[in-house]
């Protein structure tokens, strides 16, 4: 049994048997389950008028800004985008009015980013369910063998960054 790695490896034996392309083994799988999971995600949020950059706002609030919220260089620290980037989200969700802005208390040139209530709601609301479908789709694989998936991938990520 293969998957379509496999045809493509096949193939480049076959054509190129001079190129080493055994990186297509990981990283191949790497990008195509990338691009499942991405549709698997937008697909669910969808339901929720949602898009996967402002989940990732919801999210990251929740877990990381506390009652006061996240100032935009920890928002941008915690996020891993570029200043554009979560600059367009926020604003997105602010005019949905999942998120606020706010003067820092101490530091009035500071402006701190926080969830609403009804921003809270959604994000709790949904993170369960996002939860459950991301264990779905890591049910082939047994629990031992995730925890040695999740250390390589670890070990692999920390390499490239």
């Amino acid at each position: 049994m293969g998957d379509e790695v496999d045809v493509v490896l096949a193939q480049w034996r076959v054509e190129r048997p001079d190129v080493d392309t055994s990186p297509v083994a990981v990283l191949g799988r790497v990008t195509r389950l990338s691009r499942l999971v991405e549709r698997e995600l937008k697909d669910f949020l969808a339901r929720y008028e949602l898009e996967p950059g402002e989940f990732e706002v919801l999210t990251t609030l929740r877990r990381a800004g506390g009652a006061d919220g996240l100032t935009a260089g920890a928002f941008l620290h915690a996020a891993l985008v570029t200043a554009g980037a979560i600059t367009n989200r926020i604003d997105r969700m602010a005019a949905k009015g999942l998120v606020v802005r706010v003067p820092d208390p101490v530091d009035r040139r500071v402006v701190r980013v926080r969830l609403t209530d009804e921003g809270r709601v959604l994000v709790d609301a949904v993170l369960g369910e996002h939860m459950a479908r991301f264990a779905r789709l890591l049910e082939p694989l047994a629990p031992e063998t995730r925890s040695v998936v999740a250390d390589a991938l670890r070990v692999l990520l920390e390499g490239c960054e």
